[in-house]
């Protein structure tokens, strides 16, 4: 059902625990959803090891499904560090968006040298609804960019991302998926196979907590 990078890159998330479940005692995030994930993916930058399976992969996909690209594109903050990399590997010029215009100097939201026509990549490191990404693809597409899509780590899969990402006609390749590293969190003993469906209600539905305690 999943291929080889996908459970590669699940495996590498668990095993640096960049990705805690605890569908016992939920995380809540900052919207006040309780969620069974936590997911840190700044934490890859530091093993090198999954670093490199990571950045492999990244280059791997964008050379797969966006072969025109031109120019990388980082999120601002998570995304840098990976747009960075990926660049390195593949050649490539690369920049990033902040969330919003500096206040001073040149006041850029884009940092790095764009053209309008350049087509580009972002590279994010997770989605979850989506808004966040496509601000930047936004703001590039303003600047004049050609923007071809998104690479990122890991997506939640949430219908509300998947139904934001398509009203803005941009597609996203993700190296895995909340299924998959649910699966293979199960497979390995992290988590109970039993709880496997309770994380696939709350990535269908967020906002409805039933599947808590159960």
């Amino acid at each position: 059902m999943y291929n080889d990078t996908q459970k590669l890159i699940a495996k590498d998330l668990l095993s640096i625990k960049a990705v805690f479940f605890r569908p016992e005692e939920p995380f809540t995030w900052a919207s006040g959803i309780k969620s069974p994930v936590y997911c840190d993916n700044r934490l890859t930058l530091t093993s090198v090891k999954v670093r490199t399976d990571v950045e492999t992969s990244l280059a791997k996909v964008i050379k797969e499904n966006y072969p025109d690209v031109e120019v990388l594109m980082g999120t601002s903050t998570a995304g840098i560090a990976h747009a960075a990399i990926t660049a390195h590997l593949m050649d490539l010029p690369m920049g990033y968006v902040r969330s919003g215009a500096k206040d001073h100097g040149r006041q850029n939201q884009i940092e790095g040298k764009l053209e309008a026509g350049q087509k580009v990549v972002v590279v994010e490191d997770l989605i979850s609804t989506g808004g966040s990404v496509i601000e930047v693809v936004n703001t590039l597409r303003e600047a004049g960019a050609v923007v071809l899509g998104i690479v990122s780590i890991f997506t939640y899969g949430m219908k509300k991302g998947i139904d934001r990402l398509n009203e803005a006609n941009v597609k996203n390749i993700s190296l895995t998926n909340f299924d998959c590293i649910a699966e293979v969190a199960a497979e390995s003993g992290y988590i109970k196979e039993s709880d496997v469906a309770r994380l696939i209600a709350f990535r269908n539905n967020p906002s409805d907590e039933s599947w808590i305690g159960k």
